[in-house]
Parts: C-alpha cells; sequence; structure tokens
C-alpha cells in the first residue's frame, strides 16, 4: 500500500510538473511566431492546465478502466466548481466577466445537460430508480458518436472563442524575453514525457490502492484522482485570486471545465466506449446541479462573495462523505 501511495504521488508530480513545462515551452514557441497572446491562453494554457485529467483519463481508457476514465471528468469539474471557486471566494470576491455570464456559464450547463441526457440513451430515469439502483449497476454509456459529437462542438467552441478574441483584444501585446526555440521543443518535449508517465503511474496506483482498499474505482477517480489532477486548476486560481486577478479564476475554471467534458470524455470514448454505472449518473446530475448553483450565485451580483465560497466548499464536504458512504 505504501509503495502505491508514493507511486500515486510521484505521478501527481509527473502531471503537475510536466503540465507547467508543457505550458512555458508551447507558450514561448508560439510567442515566437508572433501568435497572440490572448489565443495562447484560450488553447495552450486551457490544454496544458487540463493535461493531467487528459493523461490519467486517456490512460485509463486505453487500459479497459472505464470507471476512472469517467468519474475523474465528473469528480474535477466537481472540484473546480466546488473547491476551486469556494477557496479562490474565500481568499477575495470573485467579479464574473459579463462575456462568460452570458456565453460560457450557460455553454457549459447546456452541454452537461445535453451530455447526461446523451450517456443515458435519451431514456427517463426516475431520482426513485436511481437511489434503489445498486450503485455498479450500468445504465449508460459513452459510445463512440457521442464522444465524437463532444469533440466537433469543443472545435466549434474555440474556432468563436479565438475569432470574439482577435475581433475584440484590447490589451497590447508585450514584448518580452523569450526562450530559444530549442528550449521551448525540448520543454514541450520533456513536459510531454512527464505528463504521459505521471498518467500512466496514476492509474494504476490508484487501481491498485482501490483494490487494497475496498474501494471501488467509481470513487477512487471521483475523489483521490479528480483532486489530484484538478491541482494546476487549482494553484493557478488561487495564485491569480491572491494577486488580484480574480477573473482569471472563474475563466480558468469554466473554461477547464469545458475542456475536460468535451475534449476529453470525447477523446476517451472514442478511444473506448465507456460503460457508465449509477454512480456516475448521480454524479453527473449533482455535476449540473452544481453548476447551475454557481451559474446563479455569479449571476446574482456579477460575481461570488465570500460567504458564497464557503457554502461552496461545505457542499464539497458534504458531497465527498455521500460518495464514501454510499
Amino acid at each position: 500500500m505504501i509503495i502505491n501511495v508514493l507511486i500515486l504521488l510521484v505521478g501527481f508530480w509527473g502531471l503537475i510538473k510536466g503540465a507547467d513545462f508543457f505550458v512555458d515551452g508551447s507558450s514561448d514557441a508560439a510567442k515566437n511566431y508572433k501568435v497572440p497572446r490572448v489565443i495562447i491562453g484560450l488553447t495552450i494554457v486551457a490544454l496544458g492546465t487540463s493535461a493531467p485529467e487528459l493523461a490519467v483519463s486517456t490512460s485509463a481508457a486505453i487500459h479497459g478502466s472505464n470507471e476512472i476514465s469517467i468519474s475523474n471528468v465528473i469528480g474535477s469539474n466537481i472540484f473546480n466548481l466546488l473547491m476551486v471557486l469556494g477557496v479562490c471566494a474565500t481568499l477575495n470576491p470573485l467579479p464574473v466577466d459579463r462575456v462568460i455570464l452570458k456565453r460560457d456559464f450557460p455553454f457549459s450547463i447546456i452541454t452537461t445537460i445535453l451530455a447526461l441526457i446523451a450517456i443515458m440513451g435519451f431514456r427517463f430515469i426516475t431520482p426513485t430508480q436511481l437511489l434503489f439502483m445498486p450503485a455498479s449497476d450500468i445504465v449508460g454509456k459513452v459510445y463512440r458518436w457521442i464522444g465524437i459529437s463532444l469533440l466537433v462542438i469543443f472545435i466549434i467552441y474555440i474556432v468563436i472563442l479565438i475569432h470574439d478574441a482577435k475581433h475584440n483584444q484590447t490589451d497590447a501585446e508585450e514584448e518580452a524575453k523569450l526562450r530559444p526555440l530549442w528550449q521551448c521543443v525540448g520543454l514541450i518535449l520533456l513536459g510531454l514525457m512527464l505528463i504521459i508517465a505521471g498518467g500512466e503511474a496514476v492509474v494504476d496506483s490508484a487501481k491498485s490502492i482501490a483494490r487494497m482498499a475496498g474501494m471501488t474505482e467509481t470513487l477512487i477517480g471521483l475523489t483521490i484522482v479528480a483532486v489530484g489532477t484538478s491541482l494546476p486548476e487549482l494553484v493557478t486560481s488561487i495564485v491569480a485570486a491572491r494577486k488580484g486577478e480574480t477573473g482569471l479564476a472563474i475563466g480558468n475554471v469554466v473554461g477547464s471545465n469545458l475542456f475536460n467534458l468535451m475534449f476529453i470524455l470525447g477523446i476517451s470514448s472514442g478511444i473506448h466506449p465507456i460503460d457508465v454505472n449509477v454512480a456516475s449518473i448521480v454524479d453527473f446530475i449533482v455535476l449540473v446541479t452544481i453548476t447551475i448553483i454557481t451559474y446563479i450565485y455569479a449571476r446574482t451580483s456579477e460575481k461570488i462573495n465570500k460567504l458564497e465560497g464557503i457554502s461552496l466548499i461545505v457542499i464539497y464536504v458534504f458531497y465527498v462523505i455521500y460518495a464514501i458512504k454510499r
């Protein structure tokens, strides 16, 4: 058990450090070719902070660990909304950009609901049925066509973001001392190697720990793996909040959640269709509910205040207790 825990921690370190190297190398390489900074943020940085989730979910899909693959995506999104935004809001109230309120947040809610409906095969299952059905029963599936559809929607979304960014960019591009291209390539390759190796280590050790502790793969993917792979978002958002860059914090969370849901789930199910059990369906419904609650918080005064941040953290604590006990 101790060895597996150490491998898990080393895997998390590899994921986080690899994502850091990948973002630095890619950003400087893009700047060398005069790619606008805002486009770098919308694409490369989003990919970098979500790279741990991508590595873990794709690795799990390749190895047939479907429960870890989908529960990691759902768990990471729940953690981002409740803990990342909750912790940041307790440090500084989080103002929400009107564009995010009008475009990105509603799009996140709609996409999550549509994904849930598609996964359940367009069938209606009552809350009573879900409560009394065994958590391990398979009631849905992320087919390849669902994954491909999510990827297509994601590409269209990114194209729209880039189009809007080019036409609404107001901040001047800064000239900064950049790394030589060979260093950028080296960082990118090193980052990718650490991300891939870290993803493999996390999945293998997580499965071993789950078996030894009598935990399901769904539970360990929803909690330990989800929290570990969400550390880049947490660290990035906390640093941004402490520096007063509160707008970056909520934009990072909403963007990362969309990336996780559409790109990572799309890639994972494209590799191998994913069976979805009752527990994951319940967690998906929880994710939809939490996304709506967070949107209401943000919508009321165009910010998430400290009291609302504390309530988000409390909800996460109760949710984890429920996930462990079920």
